[in-house]
């Protein structure tokens, strides 16, 4: 039986809207990390000039300092979009200080966000992650349908960082600037055997992570604060949830027939319960946003061994 995935991500990819009426640059924070890379190059790739600040030297970092600290006006200053990607991230807590955690995710954030409105910036995308609904994640007897409507339930530091980074977002919409968060969920390099796990139900290919940022910088019009999800290709339906938890191989075997073979072949075990399911429903509607890299490219990634993959630099970014 040949390979396929389904719902939402069976519709044709969409493309991006016209930018050449964009004026002036996008700055990229969090340049020099996995996903601030990805974006920078996704970017460069639409033609679009960028300019990278970090705190860390990186290829694409043409400003090295800490966002708490920089004259942000010498840079913001003329640009069309900030695209904010610094931040400390999960695997920082315990290891970082709460008060670093709310100087870093919500105090630079809002620097950057009043510089943003001072200059006139037209768009200003966050990150932020679908760590944020936290408990509301626990398994009881169905696995977790995370779209928008679930209510953030924070865990801990992070959680409640970025969730405060995103109020701030959402109340500096209005008056030219446009504000956009992005949720984007599971995308950093993990054991093939993971990552194809995940590519079912929470992970996404920062690829496709890229793309939605190139989008929610280009959309047009937007009346309001959006805040959206950003995951991979979605396997599973509502009617799959109870399955999920009490019967995954039933689910699996219903939406995903060939995997067992594909599993086998590998010497990999199926997955045990799957907790959750990321839905990206609402950026699809709103920014045309389409992933492609499902659980079959990330199979065909994929070696025969659970080895961590080669090079997989770049800093987490979500959960």
């Amino acid at each position: 039986m040949s390979r396929s995935t389904v719902p939402l991500d069976h519709l044709p990819a969409v493309p991006i809207g016209h930018t050449a009426g964009m004026e002036g640059h996008v700055i990229v924070t969090g340049s020099s990390g996995l996903v601030g890379d990805a974006v920078f190059r996704a970017l460069a790739a639409a033609a679009i000039p960028a300019l990278g600040v970090d705190v860390r030297a990186g290829r694409r970092t043409s400003i090295v300092g800490d966002l708490r600290r920089l004259d942000l006006d010498a840079f913001v200053r003329g640009a069309d979009a900030v695209v904010h990607v610094a931040a400390l991230h999960a695997p920082h807590v315990g290891h970082a200080s709460d008060r670093d955690f709310r100087a870093v995710n919500v105090d630079a954030t809002e620097r950057l966000l009043l510089a943003a409105r001072r200059h006139g910036v037209r768009r200003f995308v966050l990150t932020s992650t679908t760590s944020v609904y936290g408990r509301a994640l626990e398994v009881t007897d169905r696995a977790a349908w995370v779209d928008e409507q679930l209510e953030p339930a924070p865990r801990d530091i992070y959680d409640e960082t970025k969730l405060a980074a995103e109020r701030l977002a959402a109340a500096a919409h209005g008056d030219g600037l446009g504000t956009v968060t992005l949720r984007v969920a599971r995308c950093f390099p993990e054991p093939p055997r993971t990552t194809v796990v995940h590519r079912l139900s929470r992970g996404v290919d920062v690829s496709d992570v890229a793309d939605g940022f190139l989008r929610a910088v280009a959309v047009t019009d937007l009346d309001r604060h959006l805040c959206a999800n950003v995951s991979g290709p979605r396997v599973f339906h509502h009617e799959d949830v109870a399955d999920l938890v009490g019967d995954v191989g039933a689910a699996l075997d219903r939406r995903v027939p060939w995997l067992r073979a594909a599993f086998a072949a590998r010497g990999w075990a199926l997955p045990g319960p799957i907790d959750r399911v990321h839905d990206s429903t609402l950026a699809a509607d709103v920014l045309g946003y389409r992933p492609r890299k499902d659980v079959t490219a990330a199979l065909d990634a994929a070696g025969s061994d659970d080895a961590a993959p080669a090079g997989g630099g770049g800093r987490p970014t979500a959960c």
